[in-house]
């Protein structure tokens, strides 16, 4: 089964490898039309209502419920993302460098599809439609693995894609849905002849689990474990802001904030504030030695804590000695994901920018703007925080190579 389901999907990447980027754009707007149909709408919120319960019964944690609930509202916003990556400049066949060489020939690099692209993910059915739009627009064929926990979800958002092409005039195997079964991912995995791209999106064992096994290239979207450092000159009005949005809007996603980290010369003024600010919303701090005494109904933070992502309203709190502190404690805690200092003085900011490794580093604005539709790319297929090829949101740009294109007119080298 895993072989005819990569080989039909590399079929239909080789017709949307010839579509005209109006073609794929077409495809892509008539996708979020369907997804707006009221009688889809009825049948996909049916289907996750089932899913979500189940999900409920298990006992599954409310940041996974959270992450699971498609309603309505959640499908207008990803239909409306859809028609963004609609919108944008069509990234295949762009020029990105053109010379001629001494002996006439003209040598472009072009931007080309990367092939058939294997997505695996957890409960969000929200990236079914999200892959969906970025591969087809960008010229690739994707195979849509998601978590068990979203079964019904997925296979109903799949079908109406699948409509929306065969209405279009594109192959409906651009788009196939693969039902969540460990085997035949596992056998997915060995398909490095027909697929030509896996990305994995989800916790640290679906990570450790496509990355040993796979044959096929891997982008990690690994974890999320964001800081925000509040910095000795820090406006605190600003810094409350920042940092209750960064935890708080939504603790379930990977862009939220982990951990706060103060700066001891202002941590006696600035980490009471900050902390009533999160206790009062229902955030659980695990502060350090430093930081605990500071923190009313604060709790003693055990080694594990620091360089974890809770995706809930639990927060990591240390007290560190000025800028070199907080890189220096990033460095062996962060996930390479998002980075975000508060502070007035723009050559703080600045050696800040430069001396963190993340995929996305961010200066007086809350770690939550790591996000593709947020940084103009109108979605994002994954966030990865590896560093080939991509590094950061992936958008259309970051699910395409460069290819040679060299035109002339007779040469040969002897």
């Amino acid at each position: 089964m895993s072989r005819q389901l990569a080989q039909r999907a590399r079929d239909a990447g080789r017709v949307l490898a010839a579509a005209t980027g109006e073609e794929r754009a077409a495809a892509v707007r008539a996708i979020a039309a369907a997804l707006r149909e009221p009688g889809f709408v009825g049948e996909l919120e049916r289907a996750n209502a089932a899913d979500v319960e189940d999900a409920r019964k298990a006992g599954q944690a409310e940041a996974l419920l959270d992450r699971l609930r498609f309603g309505a509202a959640r499908l207008a916003a990803t239909a409306q993302a859809a028609l963004e990556v609609a919108a944008l400049p069509d990234p295949v066949g762009e020029v990105v460098e053109r010379s001629t060489r001494p002996n006439g020939l003209v040598v472009e690099r072009v931007r080309a599809p990367l092939g058939t692209i294997l997505m695996i993910y957890e409960a969000r059915p929200n990236v079914t439609v999200d892959a969906a739009a970025l591969c087809l627009r960008s010229g690739n064929a994707c195979l849509l693995r998601g978590g068990s926990e979203a079964r019904r979800s997925n296979e109903a958002l799949c079908a109406g894609i699948g409509s929306a092409l065969s209405r279009s005039g594109l192959p409906a195997d651009a788009v196939l849905f693969v039902p969540p079964d460990r085997q035949l991912l596992d056998d997915l995995l060995k398909e490095d002849e027909r697929i030509d791209l896996c990305i994995p999106r989800g916790g640290p064992s679906l990570i450790r689990f496509v990355a040993e096994r796979s044959r096929i290239p891997v982008i990690k979207h690994y974890l999320g474990v964001c800081h925000v450092y509040v910095a000795e000159d820090a406006d605190l009005d600003v810094a409350e802001r920042i940092v209750i949005d960064a935890k708080v809007s939504r603790p379930g996603v990977c862009n939220a904030a982990e951990c706060l980290l103060v700066d001891a010369r202002s941590a006696q003024a600035a980490l009471p504030r900050l902390a009533r600010a999160l206790r009062g919303r229902g955030v659980e701090l695990r502060c350090d030695e430093r930081a605990l005494p500071l923190v009313a109904g604060g709790v003693p933070a055990k080694a594990d804590d620091f360089g974890r992502e809770f995706l809930d309203l639990v927060m990591a709190v240390a007290v560190v000695d000025g800028l070199d502190g907080a890189l220096g404690h990033i460095a062996r805690y962060g996930s390479r994901h998002t980075e975000a200092i508060v502070t007035r003085d723009a050559a703080r900011a600045e050696k800040f920018l430069r001396g963190v490794d993340a995929s996305c580093a961010v200066v007086n604005a809350s770690t939550r703007f790591n996000d593709g539709g947020e940084l103009g790319l109108g979605a994002e297929i994954g966030i990865s925080t590896s560093k080939l090829h991509a590094y950061g949101p992936m958008g259309l740009r970051e699910l395409t190579c460069t290819r040679f294109l060299v035109r002339g007119d007779g040469q040969v080298r002897t």
